[in-house]
């Protein structure tokens, strides 16, 4: 489905990914949810890296399992304004990749939907989240650089501070968007039916 030129939502059949999208749960860092819908879009762009790295991971009996993708500048705000931490958050006044559509965070499952080893969880806010880190198991350290070996071949910049989040080269060339921009609908209260 297309929304704006730009925008592509990403869920099955056309995108063969788990979708956890972890803002439209409390099952976040905030500890409630952020999004009041759990959908997920990326710039075409994205969504063509998208498309192959899933490509990449099927031979090796693996899926993708997404976090989250475009993030509503809102929800940025709402994200920053309760842990304001650089390291790890995009300030909104600088706009983050996911506020562009081109950021995705995610990580590797099996055939049988079980979450690969990654060493710490999703936006844990610790240096034992950083690529390179050593004090995580062998198999965690495997299971990140052969997430980062799939990514890169398909064309995504990382993050060095997150093992789990990716993004297009040079993403300030692509504008910032509220949901109302967007059209995505993600901060809206499902209407009656949704």
């Amino acid at each position: 489905m297309s929304l704006l030129p730009s925008l592509v939502e990403i869920a099955p059949p056309a995108f063969d990914v788990e979708a956890t999208i972890a803002y439209a749960t409390a099952a976040n860092f905030t500890g409630r949810p952020v999004y009041r819908r759990a959908r997920c879009f990326l710039h075409q762009e994205a969504a063509q890296c998208l498309t192959r790295a899933i490509a990449l991971a099927k031979p090796l009996g693996l899926r993708i399992r997404v976090f989250d993708a475009f993030r509503p500048t809102e929800a940025q705000w709402a994200l920053w304004n309760f842990r304001p931490d650089p390291e790890f958050l995009a300030d909104p006044r600088r706009g983050s990749p996911h506020s562009r559509g081109v950021a995705v965070d995610l990580s590797l499952v099996d055939d049988a939907g079980r979450d690969l080893d990654m060493g710490t969880g999703f936006d844990a806010f610790t240096p034992l989240s950083h690529h390179g880190v050593t004090e995580i198991g062998v198999e965690a350290q495997r299971n990140r650089a052969l997430l980062l070996g799939l990514m890169t071949a398909a064309g995504w910049d990382f993050y060095r501070n997150e093992w789990w989040h990716y993004q297009l080269f040079e993403p300030r060339r692509f504008p910032l968007l509220s949901d109302a921009e967007a059209g995505t609908a993600i901060m809206a209260v499902p209407a009656a039916g949704d």
